[in-house]
């Protein structure tokens, strides 16, 4: 599994649908709208840039929350060094990555120097003016509890729940709370009794935040600062 490729149809000639999950890569509304409501205004961001700032994610799907937190943290004045790992178990194809990032114009010279600098499976690249990008290929339940760093913010974007259940295992999502940083955050789309209660397990102090679009509720997560 962890060396296949992403299998695509095309809702509106544009918007990436996974054909293993049968669920869209982003919203179909306004997909950049999402990302800053859910990834960013879920974990406190752009205002917790500074020093060295890790990113975890579960899903790079066509790398649009990277595009969109580069974004952010270019427009805040590129405060410290940003850290991006991204755990993936089906990588889309550049072409696909490409077709899907056009009718972002507002990213486009950050779509164009992923596009021309980074290949999947080519390990840890620095971005020009960007953050350190590292998409680790495989099963996220492997690949996140055998990972060496730890992150101040975590995006879990996996597939809806109900269609893609492994990367919203109980296990896995301990894995994450094992790789925050005291005081490091985590949101995501789903506001399932289930997800937050693992997350409560996991170590995280778990709200419940508005959701975006037609979704009526998110997770907000954080690991309490040692005492």
């Amino acid at each position: 599994m962890a060396n296949q490729t992403a299998k695509l149809d095309w809702s509106d000639g544009h918007v990436p649908i996974s054909t293993q999950f049968n669920d869209p890569y982003y919203s179909l509304d306004n997909g950049v709208d999402e990302t800053r409501h859910v990834f960013l205004t879920g974990n406190d961001l752009p205002d917790r840039f500074g020093g060295r700032f890790d990113i975890g994610e579960l899903g790079f799907g066509t790398g649009l929350n990277l595009l969109v937190t580069w974004a952010a943290w270019a427009e805040a004045g590129h405060p410290g060094t940003l850290h991006f790992t991204s755990f993936e178990a089906y990588p889309i194809t550049l072409a696909d990555m490409a077709t899907a990032l056009t009718h972002f114009s507002e990213l486009s010279s950050y779509v164009q120097t992923l596009l021309r600098e980074w290949t999947p499976g080519a390990g840890p690249t620095q971005l020009t003016d960007g953050p350190l990008l590292h998409v680790i290929v495989g099963d996220a339940r492997q690949t996140v509890p055998a990972w060496h760093g730890k992150a101040d913010a975590w995006f879990l974007d996996g597939f809806s729940p109900a269609k893609n259940p492994e990367l919203w295992e109980p296990g896995l999502l301990d894995a994450v709370g094992r790789h925050t940083n005291p005081g490091g955050t985590a949101a995501t789309y789903s506001a399932a009794g289930h997800i937050r209660r693992a997350l409560a397990d996991a170590g995280f102090d778990v709200t419940r935040a508005p959701g975006y679009g037609r979704k009526r509720h998110m997770t907000r997560a954080k690991v309490p600062h040692a005492e």
